[in-house]
């Protein structure tokens, strides 16, 4: 199933917990509001809400309005959930980046961000010509333009 345009991933459905339509949640935010009651998913062609959540080992057992029992649950197992963006102009959103132009604070063109790579020390936000920035050095985004201020020599050609 094609990505409901506008909405973002957030997570899995991974299985049915119980007999009760609760379902175990792996999540690939660290943005708990996505799993706060009221909160709406987006799965299978349908809205969900949740109702509760708690934490279990490394994933979430939520309990969802829409599904009441074990079957019902079953039939989410292995769904990839979306939901609507978060509206907080503070945080750097991966969305946000993907197709960006990059510039330097100099006004130097660098190209387009064709994906952000997930490491330790820092997210890395890899240019159209292969180069790796890392997202410590994005100093201002907004309107489809990303403005890096990298380090003396972080772009030069080996």
């Amino acid at each position: 199933m094609a990505r409901p345009s506008g909405l973002l991933e957030i997570g899995h459905i991974r299985k049915a917990h119980g007999l009760r339509g609760e379902v175990s949640v792996e999540l690939g935010t660290d943005r708990l509001e996505r799993i706060e009651p009221g909160a709406r998913w987006y799965a299978r062609g349908g809205w969900l809400t949740v109702a509760a959540a708690r934490p279990n080992h490394d994933r979430w057992l939520v309990t969802l309005d829409e599904l009441d029992d074990r079957t019902a649950a079953q039939r989410y197992t292995n769904t990839t959930i979306y939901a609507e963006p978060l509206d907080d102009p503070d945080t750097l959103w991966v969305h946000e980046l993907i197709g960006a132009r990059v510039v330097g604070a100099d006004g130097s063109d660098h190209g387009r961000c064709v994906s952000v790579v997930a490491n330790p020390a820092s997210d890395l936000i890899e240019l159209d010509g292969g180069a790796l920035v890392p997202v410590v050095f994005v100093t201002d985004h907004s309107g489809g333009v990303v403005t890096i201020d990298p380090p003396p020599g972080l772009l030069d050609a080996d």
